[in-house]
């Protein structure tokens, strides 16, 4: 039985890990719920996997859960301190980490300091604390399996092989839904168009960073500490089918591929079994139906927030916490239609071109420039938006 505790829970990953788990009766206990806002949802699943520990952002959601569901006897808490809680619980097994954005860094260094496995799908965690992340595992002998599909491929290419044999490793991108879009027309797209995912469904503001392509800048450098690569070895090749999630390429030119169905439930699974596989409840892989994969080059002109990644990989330091927190305060505006989806990319060019290089020693000096680049990039929309 492997005890699960789930931080967002309500959201896309935390309804699919769920859902994995009510597909495999008996191999799993669910034993702790981490949620946003939406008290309906987290009712039904505490319903359904009765947990003995749930946390909410707010004292007042918390407080109209406690008293909707008194008679399960369910410990309540709420803000930062009881998403932190459930990360370090004590009776589970595996965290999975699925709090959008830099608000599931705290609970994930938790479960991390308690020697949890983290199975990983908020990956701003790693893109601005990868160091600290990977040096506090080694302490407490966590550990940290990815969950999103790429670095689950790359994750499950690498079992079994020397670390001296990598040359390179390429993550796939489906090129969301602006693509095939001409260049002149992506400054006039809406947040409806932006959030219309081609293959994948996902949350409104990982949505909207595959439509930027900003996700996969944030995967190279999240790749790049999960699996101590040099920036180098890190490339990306748009792939509109997804079905291959990841190539490595090893030295004696032979390259690794893993490929799966369009489905979060897959490395879902896998993250929460490691090293076992279970039987998935999906419909297989159908390579004859699908007949033809495709491979692109990157068109920078296009998706120019990759190139700023890959300066923020290289750079280090505080570049990539900063990068980060950019981009969620010019996706929320975009979000709430205060600037438009091509001012997305301007807003994030120029609040990192203002940041001030600074060493990154421990959680106080990321939150210092979360907090610094967050302030600047609302100036920059208030003054040209």
């Amino acid at each position: 039985m492997i005890k699960v505790a789930i931080l967002g829970s309500t959201g896309t990953i935390g309804r699919n890990t769920l859902d994995v788990i009510r597909r495999h009766p008996g191999r799993f206990r669910v034993t702790a719920l981490a949620a946003g806002s939406n008290i309906r949802l987290l009712e039904e699943q505490a319903r359904e996997f009765r947990p003995r520990l749930v946390s909410l952002d707010k004292k007042e959601d918390a407080d109209r859960f406690r008293e909707k569901t008194r008679a399960a006897r369910i410990r309540v808490s709420f803000g930062p301190e009881g998403a932190e809680d459930i990360g370090r619980d004590g009776d589970s097994d595996v965290v999975v980490s699925a709090i959008t954005g830099i608000n599931g860094l705290r609970p994930t260094l938790a479960a991390v300091r308690a020697g949890k496995r983290v199975a990983l799908a908020n990956k701003e965690s790693m893109v601005v604390a990868g160091p600290l992340l990977k040096k506090e595992a080694r302490s407490s002998g966590a550990e940290i399996i990815p969950v999103d599909s790429e670095h689950s491929g790359v994750f499950q290419c690498l079992a079994g092989q020397d670390a001296r044999h990598l040359k390179k490793v390429t993550l796939t991108a489906s090129g969301g839904p602006f693509f095939r879009t001409a260049l002149a027309e992506l400054r006039n797209k809406t947040v409806e168009e932006a959030l219309a995912h081609p293959r994948w469904k996902m949350g409104r503001k990982v949505s909207v960073d595959s439509a930027t392509m900003m996700n996969k800048g944030l995967e190279l450098i999240e790749a790049r500490w999960l699996f101590d690569l040099a920036p180098g070895q890190l490339d990306i090749l748009i792939h509109p089918q997804s079905i291959v999630h990841a190539l490595v390429e090893m030295t004696d030119g032979s390259v690794l591929a893993q490929l799966s169905p369009t489905d979060m439930r897959i490395p879902i699974q896998y993250a929460l079994t490691y090293p076992d596989r279970r039987r998935a409840v999906l419909p297989p892989l159908d390579l004859g139906r699908i007949g033809v994969l495709e491979f692109f080059p990157v068109e920078l002109r296009r998706f120019p927030l990759i190139e700023l990644a890959q300066a923020a990989m290289k750079e280090g330091e505080s570049a990539a916490v900063a990068l980060n927190a950019a981009n969620e305060i010019a996706v929320e505006a975009f979000l709430e239609r205060r600037i438009g989806f091509t001012a997305i990319s301007a807003v994030i060019h120029r609040a990192v071109d203002g940041h001030r290089k600074s060493r990154i020693r421990g959680l106080d000096d990321i939150l210092a420039v979360d907090g610094d680049t967050r302030r600047r990039t609302v100036q920059i929309i208030r003054q040209r938006y």
